[in-house]
């Protein structure tokens, strides 16, 4: 036996860059085959497919899925097709689901002068997205027979969930709602002898982050407070979520893992 158990996969949701890419990588390096979830345009599509060649590289099978992961129809068409490629291999099971979804509107609450407050529909969207997601997700492949007993929930969450950037209200909100939908499902799988958590980064450098107003001023007081001297890597987070992937993390659930070097200490 492998580091995991046989016949164990990953869906990650936000596999093309990233935490999620990281992590999808990570996890196959330690011998776990992976569905990716991403959505991207032409643009940016030859990140998802550069993940997915490595992947398939180090002898994973790799199945990835260019979809909103937040519209339901695509969604269960989505978990319909992982449903049928389990089938296909004894003992398979989805071991890990990571939600790694970076996308919302950074707008002020309130706008001062130029620019808008945010709507009532990006709002929406933003928390939707970034936060209920986990919950649906769960829902759908619980439903499809996907998930099981050992199987390991886990979110990216961020300390914006409590602090105050500029215009990362929206975000912000949706954080807080993901920590809070960690602790109930937490609850509510334990008995099934799942568990959920979320990971806390520290100030990473990674395309959501350079989306944020004063991206640059984050990483270099980052980098000043950390006790390491660094910011944190994608690759610092994803080893976590192996380690928190594996069986000895069993009595690990309903918490917010800091990964961050020591940054919140200073």
């Amino acid at each position: 036996m492998g580091e995991y158990p046989a016949g164990s996969w990953a869906v990650v949701l936000g596999a093309s860059s990233g935490f999620g890419a990281a992590s999808a990588l990570a996890l196959g390096e330690r011998g776990m085959d992976v569905f990716g979830i991403h959505l991207d345009r032409k643009a940016t599509l030859a990140n998802a497919e550069r993940v997915r060649a490595k992947l398939m590289d180090l002898g994973r099978k790799a199945f990835f899925f260019n979809v909103n992961a937040a519209d339901p129809e695509k969604r269960k068409d989505t978990v319909a097709r992982i449903k049928e490629i389990l089938a296909e291999q004894e003992g398979a099971h989805v071991r890990v689901l990571f939600h790694s979804i970076a996308f919302g509107t950074l707008k002020p609450f309130v706008a001062m002068g130029q620019g808008a407050s945010v709507t009532r529909a990006q709002m929406d969207m933003t928390i939707d997205v970034m936060a209920n997601t986990l919950v649906y997700w769960v829902q759908e492949l619980l439903g499809a027979g996907c998930l099981r007993q050992g199987s390991r929930i886990l979110a990216m969450t961020s300390a914006g969930a409590r602090r105050v950037w500029p215009q990362y209200g929206p975000v912000s909100a949706a954080k807080a709602a993901l920590e809070a939908h960690v602790r109930q499902l937490a609850v509510e799988l334990a008995p099934l002898g799942m568990t959920v958590n979320a990971l806390e980064a520290g100030v990473t450098d990674t395309p959501a982050l350079r989306k944020i107003p004063l991206a640059q001023v984050l990483l270099d007081e980052a980098r000043a407070r950390n006790p390491s001297g660094r910011v944190t890597t994608p690759a610092d987070v994803a080893s976590v979520v192996c380690m928190l992937a594996g069986e000895d993390s069993r009595w690990i659930t309903g918490n917010v893992v800091a990964v961050d070097g020591g940054e919140h200490l200073l």
